[in-house]
């Protein structure tokens, strides 16, 4: 954390040229560093403040500050014991905020008291318990118990999730009426990938990693190789590549951090190992998009899935399952192709020879680019902007 910066936004206000219209505490407790609440609580965040219309206050363990007015509250978050860490978080942010006279309270995380909540995540006891298929320990205990505080109290006014997915989730658990909910999807910047040039990025990845021009690069990226079932595209493409040669040139590339082991084991039992290159956590992910020509993640569930976003706008097709949330941006056999809930690998492999054709793999690429250029973070804050507009319309009704 920048000191310096701290102090300068710390406790400041808004002062030019009379009141701000409306006063707004954002609440996460890791703002603008790695991971997607993070992110898109950043991006979200900076663009809304930077409209002038919102005082905007962060409540926030940790910071990467932006260059938006933001002015930012450290709140405690005690690491031990463990299950007490986002009950503290809670009642520490709580406090801070009462004190502030806020006309909104919107937070990305759990939180007791709360008016707008953006849902990342699933509710924590059916991702525990349905997904993860584990039994719930003390933390997830408290866990869930903060989340229901706050999603049943009577302040609570509406639900954000990010994905059609994270919707149906929520009422599976929760009696949330459909006009309480509006999904607001992830964005993408649009000067991502601006700067960077296709032919030189994908020269530099490809020699790095020992691929040829001609070889038709399958990526992969995430942190969690098992949820989002790295296996699963192994066995396809070892199906693929063994049938009639159809897969002569198919190479998969592994980006993110995992344990590889297991799956060079199981290259190997596949015949596949010399097609399987893992590169590990990169800093410039972006230029890997632009060396690859299709983009897998069949994953068990993911909320969203900022990664299939990100691969659309390098014009990448994707091949994802039903249970990513970004498939509310697709249209299978448009932009790329979405499985079942429990795809095959002879299903993962068909689909992934049907874009082996480079005609329909360059024109399913070119949609995809233009449907990933509908979801920036300008038109995200656009929705949020009219979300706390019409909220502060009702709190004016009313006091009429």
């Amino acid at each position: 954390m920048n000191s310096r910066n701290e102090r300068i936004r710390t406790d400041n206000s808004l002062s030019a040229g009379g009141d701000p219209h409306i006063k707004v505490a954002v609440v996460i407790p890791k703002y603008g560093l790695v991971g997607g609440a993070e992110g898109f609580a950043f991006e979200l965040t900076e663009r809304l403040a930077m409209r002038g219309r919102f005082e905007i206050h962060l409540f926030a363990n940790q910071a990467r500050l932006g260059k938006a007015p933001v002015t930012f509250h450290r709140v405690p978050m005690p690491r031990f014991p463990r299950f007490m860490r986002q009950i503290s978080f809670a009642a520490f942010a709580q406090r801070q905020i009462r004190r502030g006279g806020f006309d909104l309270i919107h937070s990305h995380d759990r939180m007791f008291r709360l008016h707008l909540l953006t849902m990342h995540a699933i509710p924590h006891e059916r991702w525990i318990r349905e997904v993860r298929h584990k039994r719930l320990t003390l933390f997830d205990r408290a866990m869930a118990w903060v989340e229901r505080k706050g999603l049943t109290g009577t302040d609570m006014r509406m639900v954000l999730p990010v994905s059609g997915l994270v919707k149906e989730e929520l009422q599976k658990t929760y009696p949330i009426p459909t006009r309480r909910m509006r999904v607001i999807h992830p964005g993408i910047s649009e000067e991502r990938f601006a700067s960077l040039d296709r032919g030189i990025c994908r020269r530099r990845i490809r020699t790095r990693h020992g691929l040829s021009e001609s070889d038709v690069v399958v990526l992969f990226v995430g942190m969690n190789f098992e949820i989002k079932r790295l296996g699963l595209i192994m066995e396809g493409l070892g199906d693929l590549i063994h049938k009639e040669d159809r897969g002569a040139d198919l190479k998969l590339l592994v980006v993110g951090k995992g344990d590889a082991l297991p799956y060079q084991a199981l290259a190997r039992h596949l015949g596949i190992e010399e097609r399987i290159i893992f590169a590990g956590v990169t800093r410039e992910v972006e230029t890997y998009y632009l060396a690859s020509d299709i983009f897998v993640m069949p994953s068990v569930f993911d909320t969203f899935g900022m990664a299939v976003l990100e691969a659309m706008a390098a014009s990448l097709p994707v091949v994802i399952t039903q249970k990513v949330g970004a498939r509310d941006l697709l249209t299978d056999g448009v932009q790329g192709f979405i499985l079942g809930d429990l795809p095959t690998p002879i299903a993962l492999a068909a689909r992934i020879a049907l874009l082996l054709d480079p005609e329909r793999r360059m024109k399913m690429g070119e949609k995809a680019r233009a449907t990933a250029l509908q979801h920036t973070w300008d038109r995200v804050a656009d929705e949020m902007e009219a979300v706390y507009l019409m909220q502060r319309g009702l709190d004016f009704d009313r006091e009429d």
